[in-house]
C-alpha cells in the first residue's frame, strides 16, 4: 500500500515568520537558536532544523476533531521555511533517525481505531500494516519520549 507522509502547510506559520519576540511571545511562541544538528524537528519540512537556524516553539492543534481524541501539542517550526514536505512510500530521517515513533491510527470521524510503537528506523511495516485496516483513514506519527506529534501520514 502506498503511502503519502506530509508536513505540516506552511501557510499556517508564514504570519508568525519574522515577528518580534515581544509579538510572538504575546501570541505564546517562542523563538529559540538551533544548537544542535538533531533535536529541532520542523513540522513543515519534515528535517531536523539546522545549527544556526532559529525555529518558532508553538502549540498547534494536530487532532482537531471534536472526539475525546482532540489534541494539541508543543511543535516546532523552522523561521522561514515556505515549502511544506510530502514524502512518498519512505520515512523521512526526522522519523526513522528517533529511537521511538508512537503511530496513532484514526478513523474519518477522529476517533482513534489502533496504535503502535515502533523504532523509528522500522516505521514502514507498521504504516502500511495501520493503513490497510479497515476504517483507518489517516495516522499521525508522535515522538515517543515527548509525545509531540511528528507528521500525518496517509494513504497515497
Amino acid at each position: 500500500m502506498a503511502y503519502l507522509v506530509r508536513g505540516l502547510d506552511s501557510r499556517l506559520f508564514q504570519p508568525l515568520f519574522g515577528l518580534s519576540d515581544a509579538e510572538l511571545t504575546a501570541r505564546g511562541v517562542v523563538r529559540q537558536e538551533v544548537d544542535a544538528p538533531v533535536g529541532y524537528p520542523c513540522r513543515i519540512s519534515l528535517a531536523d532544523a539546522p545549527a544556526g537556524a532559529t525555529v518558532l516553539l508553538l502549540n498547534h492543534v494536530h487532532q482537531p476533531a471534536d472526539t475525546p481524541y482532540r489534541a494539541s501539542h508543543a511543535i516546532f517550526v523552522e523561521e522561514g521555511v515556505i515549502e511544506t514536505a510530502e514524502v512518498r512510500d519512505e520515512i523521512p530521517p526526522v522519523l526513522s533517525r528517533r529511537p521511538f515513533i508512537s503511530l496513532r491510527a484514526f478513523d474519518a470521524q477522529g476517533m482513534m481505531v489502533d496504535a503502535d510503537l515502533c523504532p523509528g528506523a522500522d516505521l514502514d511495516a507498521p504504516v502500511r500494516r495501520l493503513l490497510g485496516l479497515p476504517g483507518v483513514a489517516y495516522l499521525q506519527a508522535h515522538f515517543a519520549a515527548r509525545g509531540c506529534y511528528a507528521a500525518r501520514i496517509e494513504r497515497a
